[in-house]
């Protein structure tokens, strides 16, 4: 019954809030398993972790991805958790979830070859024994996406309100000021990274081009391996066809108006900004990302 729930639970999230309960999940994993084991702390982590040489990199490449379900800190883990979350809920009124793991995970992807290069290019990471983990990438790739496709919205910071593209700016400054002085140049390097397909996204979706279909269609590939196919009689596949048919057109031509509704939507926010909806816009804006 408690294993039910869960799952029920799990499904009503949207896929930002799943994104942060498998992060949790396996923070959680990673510190008492160690614990409970007496096993080393990097004892998990160290098949997960991106590491900096292409050779290492070459004997674990899923790492390219996985690093970014792993974090160092309770605190490491929290600010990254928090801002997934905030810019999620933006991100989820526009776009649909398939749109937003585009992003994110290209951005995981990109911020984890930034890594790479950087510390095989540039000789001042030459000497540094170095591995990233963090979804700090995927969480800059989602910022800078809705900072540059909607620059001029303003949110509430505190007391007062900041267009998106000062934050967008902000972050992206403070990771080029820090990049030679902290002790976190890869982490920095994998910003610059995430932040980078971001922009570069929503500057290509500003002219009609998703940058991200070709990887969406890999990701469905790997989503329809593990689903089972289901054999049916030709009588009963030849009536449920035929039954369906017309629904799956009606179904097809509601879908069609609804996205041209939002397309309309979005185009409006691109041009006056968020504001210059009417409160009928804004609520059907709403109702579609929660659909989705």
């Amino acid at each position: 019954m408690a294993q039910g729930n869960l799952k029920y639970q799990f499904n009503r999230l949207n896929v930002a809030e799943k994104l942060i309960a498998i992060n949790v999940l396996v923070f959680i994993i990673n510190g008492l398993v160690p614990f409970l084991l007496q096993i080393s702390r990097n004892g998990i982590v160290q098949w997960f972790e991106l590491p900096k040489g292409f050779l290492d990199f070459l004997m674990q490449p899923w790492s390219l991805v996985t690093y970014s379900f792993f974090h160092g800190s309770f605190g490491h883990l929290f600010w990254n958790m928090l801002l997934i979350y905030f810019v999620g809920r933006i991100f989820l009124n526009l776009f649909d979830a398939k749109r937003f793991l585009n992003v994110y995970l290209l951005g995981v992807i990109l911020g984890g070859l930034f890594f790479i290069l950087g510390y095989n290019i540039f000789p001042a990471f030459f000497n540094v024994n170095a591995y990233l983990i963090g979804a700090s990438a995927g969480a800059n790739a989602i910022l800078i996406f809705i900072c540059t496709y909607i620059p001029n919205q303003e949110v509430r910071l505190i007391f007062f309100n900041v267009k998106l593209w000062y934050i967008g700016a902000f972050v992206v400054l403070m990771d080029l000021i820090q990049l030679p002085y902290s002790g976190n140049a890869g982490g920095h390097l994998a910003h610059l990274g995430g932040a980078l397909l971001g922009y570069w996204y929503a500057r290509q979706l500003f002219k009609g081009t998703d940058i991200g279909v070709g990887f969406s269609r890999f990701l469905d590939g790997i989503v329809n391996l593990f689903k089972r196919t289901e054999k049916k009689s030709p009588l009963k596949t030849v009536y449920r066809k035929q039954k369906k048919s017309n629904a799956k057109g009606k179904a097809s031509y509601d879908e069609q108006s609804h996205q041209k509704r939002v397309d309309a939507i979005l185009d409006k926010i691109s041009k006056s900004g968020y504001e210059s909806l009417s409160k009928a816009e804004k609520d059907f804006l709403f109702q579609a990302g929660k659909k989705k």
